[in-house]
């Protein structure tokens, strides 16, 4: 069929399948579609891929199912692009992208297509984790945590690569408290040294931070965005 007429039987659609979306991604990105789409690269759009994932976080933390809808669809597109410039250049497509993922979570979820038997969620972590390090030959703590992506939040980072070490997993949150304070005043102690290095004497407060925050199950990323938006929520109530 000649792509003049699959856009025919594409403009017939009442309803489009995952199929019609990556033939339509294809012709954008073919000799007689979209020039933008066709100058496009997996960098000159990462950007993008980064902002609809945000914006599809912004749906859920906002319950808004009809705009959830609507991003999704967003970030789904940015995968179908990203595949189908490997198609063309014949290293994989987006059927290959599919079947990876598959397998990958038959592998990992052997309680369900297996015969392993867990009792509840932690067990369930265990495992993936055991497996991820299994299919990923990370078999060092420092492979585990150069796996972390550096491009990741730094504070998410933080937290991951803290809960990852085990630094300090069995902190309460008053021992992490305690430890907190003594940073502080060890700040405090070195604010009027020439030695002074504000940007390493804050990283350790943070990193302190998130310690704490998973000493008390808290998402410190999370955490700090509720506080943002309430900073903001009190200034223009203040301006108002």
């Amino acid at each position: 069929m000649s792509e003049k007429n699959e856009i025919a039987a594409l403009l017939s659609r009442d309803r489009y399948t995952f199929d019609d979306l990556a033939r339509i991604t294809g012709i954008l990105r073919s000799d007689e579609g979209c020039p933008w789409d066709r100058e496009q690269d997996h960098h000159s759009i990462r950007k993008c891929l980064i902002e609809e994932t945000y914006e599809v976080v912004e749906a859920i933390d906002n319950e808004d199912p009809v705009l959830l809808r609507e991003e999704l669809g967003d970030l789904l597109f940015q995968v179908m692009f990203h595949a189908q410039i490997e198609a063309e250049e014949g290293r994989f497509c987006v059927d290959d992208v599919v079947d990876d993922i598959s397998k990958k979570m038959i592998h990992r979820h052997p309680h369900v297509f297996g015969t392993t038997e867990v009792e509840n969620s932690q067990q369930v972590l265990a495992n993936w984790e055991t497996i991820k390090t299994e299919e990923k030959q990370r078999n060092t703590l420092v492979e585990k945590l150069r796996a972390i992506p550096p491009m990741m939040p730094a504070l998410m980072r933080a937290s991951k690569v803290g809960k990852k070490a085990g630094v300090e997993v069995d902190s309460s949150p008053e021992e992490q408290l305690n430890k907190l304070e003594a940073d502080i005043q060890a700040v405090k102690a070195a604010l009027t040294s020439p030695q002074f290095d504000a940007k390493a004497e804050i990283g350790i407060l943070l990193m302190r931070v998130t310690a704490l925050a998973r000493a008390l199950d808290v998402d410190a990323e999370h955490a700090l965005f509720c506080a943002t938006e309430r900073l903001i929520e009190d200034i223009a109530s203040k301006k108002a």
